[in-house]
């Protein structure tokens, strides 16, 4: 909105920030109000010929195709899952569908995804607040395919060898917070996704 001119279009439960528009327009819808569900909401999005859509959150087999099927048209789609992980995000993805359509909608995915942001918020050290920790997946070949033939547990292996192209595991952020001051080593600990692996690093 601040750098470059588009039409985008957000669908919210509930909208919690105004955006203004600056060099972008910005139509904000909110569940409830301006529509009812928000697979009803995506498709009349469609039709109004948005470069950029926000899904406030995918939580049904119908929101999640439209998205997808969105993306494959060539619009710039965000959405939010309750998933800690890059992993467990795509596997949410895929086990909303019945399981004689989830190759259809690895296959699709696979095309289309390009990267997850996962965060928790952990307690800072001080005990006056709190700080987010990060996992970041861009999909790159070796991610679509994992994420084309089922190998979403090879994930977190690409993440830890690609750091050089901007990618992190949680639980890299996690030690790195902690090596900072940011985080208590128990809190680190308590937040692992792999927590023997975690133990070993911190101790």
């Amino acid at each position: 909105n601040e750098n470059t001119s588009n039409h985008i279009i957000t669908l919210e439960d509930p909208i919690e920030y105004i955006h203004h528009h600056k060099k972008s327009i910005v139509n904000q819808r909110e569940l409830g109000m301006d529509t009812l569900s928000f697979d009803n909401a995506l498709r009349a999005a469609l039709r109004e010929d948005p470069d950029i859509i926000l899904v406030g959150e995918m939580r049904d087999p119908e929101t999640i195709q439209i998205a997808i099927t969105a993306a494959e048209t060539g619009h710039l789609v965000f959405s939010t899952l309750h998933t800690i992980g890059a992993a467990a995000t795509v596997d949410r993805i895929i086990d909303v569908f019945p399981p004689h359509q989830q190759q259809q909608i690895r296959i699709q995915l696979a095309m289309v995804i390009e990267g997850v942001i996962s965060q928790q918020l952990l307690p800072t050290a001080d005990g006056h607040g709190r700080c987010a920790a990060f996992e970041v997946m861009i999909a790159n070949s070796a991610i679509r395919a994992q994420v084309r033939e089922g190998k979403t547990h090879q994930i977190e292996s690409t993440i830890q060898t690609s750091r050089n192209v901007g990618m992190v595991t949680m639980d890299d952020c996690l030690i790195e917070m902690f090596r900072n001051g940011q985080i208590t080593r128990d809190d680190a600990l308590l937040y692992a996704q792999d927590q023997l692996t975690m133990k070993k690093n911190l101790y």
